[in-house]
């Protein structure tokens, strides 16, 4: 189980440095970048590639959490089916009057059932992240297609902008009229919504005394035990 913590760890140190850029894009507002760049052509083309290539990532996470969740969700299961299977070893040994291997076969079981709530607890926590990541994958698409409308609309009107001012400067006008274009080009353009990625936090692990967990093992053992026997009392 340490394991599979340190490898869940491992793994939201990939995802999250992700969903903070991928955020980063959702919030940028489009208006601000133009304002403050020398080239909007340019910005425009260079922030949709960003766009793509982040969405190619975020794509490629949503598809390796699924895979993660198929395979945790298969451990799950398997452990499950474990603690059943002890069990019926149990009974068997009981009914032979071998109470070491009954205990033997009861102590597994309990293995079996805590890493079956073990890995429960990571399928959880892993549905919760591709939702995420999907969440964030759609956002970002939407974003992308919104962004590309815009851009072709800010370079047409860039580019027109650049041509009323070169004729009004032939015509003397100069910085007056370019200062006008600028600013019918900073009107036409629609303020992006600003979207936030939550922060996302995962698998919080549980420890306990070592003794006193023994001490409730072999207690829930014995226990187990008893019940077995009650049920063929001519064993007891």
């Amino acid at each position: 189980m340490a394991l599979c913590a340190a490898l869940s760890e491992d793994k939201r140190e990939d995802v999250m440095p992700l969903l903070e850029r991928v955020g980063m894009l959702l919030r940028s507002n489009l208006n601000d970048l133009i304002e403050r760049a020398e080239d909007p052509e340019k910005l425009c083309k260079q922030l949709v590639l960003d766009m793509e290539n982040q969405l190619m990532q975020v794509k490629t996470q949503v598809a390796m959490a699924l895979a993660d969740q198929h395979l945790l969700n298969k451990k799950q299961k398997e452990h499950t089916d474990a603690v059943d299977d002890w069990r019926r070893k149990a009974q068997v040994a009981v009914e032979k009057q071998k109470d070491d291997l009954a205990r033997a076969a009861l102590e597994r079981s309990l293995q079996s059932e805590q890493l079956a709530a073990g890995f429960a607890q990571q399928l959880e926590d892993q549905a919760a992240e591709t939702e995420l990541l999907r969440n964030a994958y759609q956002r970002l698409e939407r974003k992308l297609s919104e962004t590309r409308s815009m851009c072709d609309m800010l370079i047409t009107q860039s580019r027109r902008a650049r041509a009323t001012v070169k004729a009004n400067a032939a015509r003397g006008s100069g910085s007056g009229q370019k200062s006008a274009a600028v600013a019918r080009l900073k009107e036409s353009v629609e303020r992006m919504q600003a979207s936030n990625v939550a922060s996302h936090m995962l698998l919080e692990t549980e420890s306990v005394e070592d003794r006193i967990g023994a001490l409730e093992r072999d207690e829930r053992i014995e226990r187990l035990l008893l019940e077995l026997k009650e049920r063929h009392p001519r064993l007891s």
